[in-house]
Formats: structure tokens, sequence, C-alpha cells
């Protein structure tokens, strides 16, 4: 998920959990209204682990954005009893605006991808670093 004030971007693993696809992203209404709509997502895609962008500052510190997706993974751990993982989200939504500006894509259209880019670019990382770490424990390093 790519976490915004008025917009959640989201994107699910295929079966294999190799690729990130994006989903349609979702318009924030209130909290209530959000999770419901997140509820059927999960249960749609058959959800077991949700990966949360989480948007720290160039150097890596944590600021009040970030202290606000900790508190969205906490309510989304409690409300779905599921693991929520936190996910350095930096440069994402820049490298999502990058790759659209190099499509042919209009100025309007790009609006509405550019959060569904960041949520697949997130879990895409995520889920690179995740098979890089397992391929490492096989090798026993």
């Amino acid at each position: 998920m790519d976490v915004g004030s008025k917009t959640i971007g989201l994107a699910v693993s295929d079966l294999l959990g190799i690729t990130a696809q994006g989903l349609p992203t979702l318009r924030r209404q209130n909290r209530r209204s959000d999770l419901d709509a997140l509820r059927r997502l999960l249960q749609e895609y058959d959800i077991v682990e949700i990966v949360v962008g989480l948007p720290l500052r160039m150097s890596g510190v944590e600021g009040i954005q970030a202290e606000k997706m900790q508190g969205f993974a906490d309510l989304l751990r409690r409300t779905f009893a599921l693991p929520v993982h936190l996910w350095d989200e930096r440069l994402t939504s820049s490298e999502a605006n990058r790759v659209l500006r190099d499509s042919e894509m209009s100025i309007k259209r790009r609006g509405e991808v550019v959060d569904r880019l960041a949520a697949v670019l997130i879990l895409q990382s995520w889920m690179d670093s995740r098979a890089a770490a397992l391929e490492r424990d096989s090798r026993g390093g």
C-alpha cells in the first residue's frame, strides 16, 4: 500500500509471490469506509500479509508521516489480525512519476495511476528483498 491522505495506492502479488500487480486506487473517505474497502480486498485476493510504504526522510530518519504510517500499520494489525510490514518507500513516488513521465501517457492519466505504480514499486521491492534474503539463508550465508 502507498498510503496518502486522499488515496491509497494498492498492489497485490501474483500467486507465486514473484511479481506485483497494481489494483485500482482507493479514494479515502473516512476510517470506517477505508477499512471496509480494505477488508473486501483482503478477502477477494486472499491476502495473508500486508506491506505498507514507510515514508522516511532522505536521511533515513522517521518524521511525522512515518509516525502516521506506524499508527496506520498498527490499526491494520489490530483490525485484520494479519502481519503488516513497513517498507521504506523513499523514492518510489518519484520513480513512479519518472516512469510515467517517460511514457506517452497524458498528464491527467498519469495522476490517476501514480499511486498504483508507487504501490507496485513498494511491493515489488519488498518481495525482491525477501526473495534475496531467503536465497542467502538457503546458501547458509
